[in-house]
């Protein structure tokens, strides 16, 4: 459930482009100070994202310097300098990490080797950090107990994904949080677990796993479940953007929000329809590209 979150980078500034590789780096430079080394392995831009607009939603003014990195050795970048905030999302990028591969295991698949990477960086953040350790765990045991229960609504289904990152974004927050900083990230959260589970939609299927979309459509693929049940597909995602669009505009900012809107008004649509459109049914696949319309209809 990771790396959905992406800026829409043709509508992006490119200060605002500068500023968001500058803050990758600064939340790997956080992971590497709460976490260790090793735990710089798992960054990833959903973190960054969040990053972003709590510092901004905080009132925190990120620093950035030029300096160098295990990646960057003779040349230095612009790094979003380490604050607490950045060691804290450090911690919740290890511990998502951490517990995504604990996951994949459960699942069968392939993730003890992955995992070590992580085992140390996680303890340590769990010491550090008990409270985001506890929102993390606590949530995605409620997440495994819903979908072992075979829920079939696509709201009960994200309920416990969305409910860690509202939390997640309380605590981070603390008394700047606000009934509309709660409702956006658990919209945004209850987006990364619907968009997951979509774009896994064929192997899930395949692997006979949990996933909403299946036990609620039914269809016997992405590519039919966008052929005929598109409508209410797009339904549950822009009722999420339209939760988005309504809190974000109650929230006050205290810097410039060109790179958060970017992100939520257009990155997170921008990936839905990339996901969407990612459904080729196996006629299309093998046919020529010239019979390729004709293969949908007959696949019908």
């Amino acid at each position: 459930m990771f790396g959905y979150i992406r800026t829409d980078t043709p509508y992006l500034y490119i200060k605002d482009q500068m500023l968001y590789r500058a803050m990758y780096c600064g939340v790997c430079k956080g992971i590497s100070a709460s976490c260790g080394q090793c735990a710089r392995m798992g960054l990833t831009y959903d973190v960054t994202f969040f990053s972003v607009i709590l510092h901004n939603i905080a009132g925190e003014d990120v620093t950035v310097e030029k300096q160098h990195c295990l990646t960057h050795v003779l040349r230095k970048k612009p790094m979003a300098c380490v604050d607490d905030m950045t060691k804290k999302l450090g911690a919740l990028n290890t511990a998502l990490v951490y517990y995504k591969y604990t996951d994949d295991i459960k699942d069968g698949d392939r993730g003890r080797g992955k995992r070590l990477w992580f085992v140390s960086g996680h303890k340590r953040a769990a010491r550090e950090y008990p409270e985001i350790e506890r929102i993390v765990r606590d949530n995605l045991a409620a997440q495994e107990k819903t979908e072992k229960a075979g829920a079939d609504s696509l709201d009960r289904a994200a309920d416990a994904s969305a409910n860690m990152i509202a939390e997640i974004s309380d605590y981070l927050l603390g008394d700047k949080k606000t009934p509309f900083t709660h409702n956006l990230f658990y919209a945004v959260g209850k987006w990364i677990y619907l968009i997951d589970a979509l774009d896994d939609y064929d192997k899930d299927k395949k692997k006979g796993a949990y996933n909403p979309f299946v036990l609620a459509f039914k269809c016997e693929d992405k590519c039919e479940l966008m052929r005929r049940r598109k409508e209410e597909v797009e339904f549950a995602f822009h009722s999420l953007f339209f939760d988005i669009r309504e809190n974000l505009s109650k929230i006050k900012f205290h810097f410039n929000r060109d790179l958060s809107d970017n992100i939520l008004l257009r990155g997170l649509p921008a990936e839905t329809e990339r996901i969407m459109r990612s459904a080729p049914c196996k006629a299309c696949r093998d046919a020529p590209p010239q019979t390729a319309r004709q293969a949908k209809k007959e696949n019908k």
